[in-house]
């Protein structure tokens, strides 16, 4: 299937779940807008993911509205940016109006700059709209706008919409579980990201910097090809390594310490996500080994539970038990405050030392999207149950360990900060970890450091 027909197919797709909830109905999604980064420039531009995974257009000023009668029958229509010489002089080529239909799969396309008359047009005598719900001031002025349109044409029989329904939960449902074209991305994705995972290891020696080690990253990325970073590098020397989501700075790596890199790249749109925790000096002291084989084997046993038919939880669980276990060996919990390892475990003591989940989706955006509870109509229950897992969701498993100093702490064990994090795409037998072409066993991150 060619890339016109993966999303010609999605739309589809989005089409019929309007047609059965509502009986058709008119749907629409804008990108992301551009953003100043100051007076004379913008950031790098990113479309919106959820506009991309329908449309596979990447230019700002777009707008894709989907309209689906009740006989099924369905209208796609672009608005983008129209041809402009001077602007693609200055800025680039646009793709325009006129080239869109052919180029995208979509029935109808119109220049940007007549959406608000168009939107007018398009939403009359239709019952229900999908919409992001409270997406923005701005979000909301424009649906105002175009609803105050249709009204206005009260008098010739023409009707609003009555209904208004958030179109995210239906795109994020079919976002959750990844086609083969989506995980071939992001095996490739995952694939780049662990060279520059290698390049970093190799390249880090005490005396160099944080930020030295991050620019590693980013050469390695954009010379494979990646657009982009997934999400903002971290980079932590010695005590940053227990600062959670800690920017790469202009601390100096030293000796002695350990130094954890949290970084995946982008790559056609799909994030990677790889977090790997090695030796400054490429040896680890009896200490830092010793949390790190706890660290690694609480990733094993969330793995091994990470396959179809389990709950979102249970990898999360499994790796508690392991961590909890180990700090209870190294003496970082005291056993006799809590009588066993259930206890333990019941009581949170883990949380001073570990304070995130195991795992999130990742897909188009790094915490990708898709509910992590169940879709029940039940609303006797206090409490949705944890989502299912199944073949063709993809989500990263990433237990780690964060020691600060503390009067009650052992000082061998002080800044000791450890994650190890890899990419796993579920399939019918379990799962499949795409982001394993880095080490992560403490001899062969040693022996590769040494190399």
């Amino acid at each position: 299937m060619n890339k016109t027909n993966i999303y010609q197919q999605r739309r589809i797709a989005l089409a019929k779940q309007m047609l059965s909830k509502t009986g058709g109905g008119i749907a629409v999604i804008s990108t992301a807008p551009e953003v100043a980064r100051n007076r004379d420039s913008e950031f790098p531009y990113r479309h919106d993911s959820d506009f991309f995974y329908l449309s596979g257009f990447e230019e700002p000023g777009a707008t894709l509205v989907l309209k689906v009668s009740s006989n099924g029958q369905i209208e796609s229509h672009l608005f983008c940016r129209p041809k402009d010489l001077e602007r693609e002089i200055w800025d680039g080529i646009r793709l325009g109006p006129e080239a869109a239909p052919e180029k995208l799969g979509v029935e109808f396309a119109h220049s940007n700059q007549v959406l608000d008359q168009k939107l007018g047009e398009l939403l009359a005598d239709q019952d229900a709209i999908y919409i992001r719900l409270a997406e923005s001031a701005e979000a909301d002025r424009r649906l105002r706008h175009w609803m105050r349109q249709v009204r206005s044409q009260a008098r010739a029989g023409i009707n609003p919409p009555s209904e208004f329904h958030d179109v995210e939960s239906l795109i994020h449902e079919m976002r959750l579980f990844k086609d083969a074209h989506e995980i071939d991305i992001m095996r490739k994705a995952a694939a780049i990201s662990a060279r520059a995972h290698i390049r970093a290891m190799q390249a880090c020696k005490p005396g160099m910097y944080e930020y030295q080690l991050e620019a590693e990253l980013l050469h390695e990325f954009r010379n494979s090809g990646a657009q982009s970073v997934a999400y903002n590098s971290i980079v932590a020397g010695g005590e940053n390594t227990c600062i959670l989501h800690y920017r790469a700075g202009s601390t100096e790596l030293r000796g002695g310490e350990l130094c954890l890199i949290d970084a995946g790249c982008e790559l056609d749109g799909y994030a990677s996500d790889i977090t790997r925790t090695f030796p400054i000096n490429g040896k680890f002291s009896g200490p830092q080994r010793a949390l790190y084989n706890i660290t690694l084997a609480a990733q094993e046993a969330a793995v091994a539970m990470t396959k179809p038919g389990n709950t979102f939880m249970q990898p999360h669980e499994a790796a508690l038990r392991v961590l909890t276990q180990g700090l209870l060996d190294e003496k970082l919990l005291k056993l006799a405050d809590y009588g066993s390892l259930e206890n333990a475990i019941e009581a949170g003591a883990y949380r001073r030392f570990y304070m995130h989940r195991t795992s999130h989706w990742l897909g188009m955006d790094v915490h990708d999207v898709g509910s992590y509870r169940e879709h029940i109509e039940d609303n006797s229950q206090e409490e949705k149950p944890w989502r299912i897992l199944k073949s063709g969701m993809v989500i990263t498993i990433e237990p780690g360990l964060y020691i600060r100093p503390a009067d009650d702490v052992d000082e061998a064990f002080w800044n000791i900060g450890i994650r190890i994090e890899d990419d796993a795409v579920l399939n019918d037998s379990g799962c499949e970890l795409i982001s394993r072409g880095v080490p992560v066993n403490a001899d062969e991150i040693e022996a590769l450091m040494k190399s």
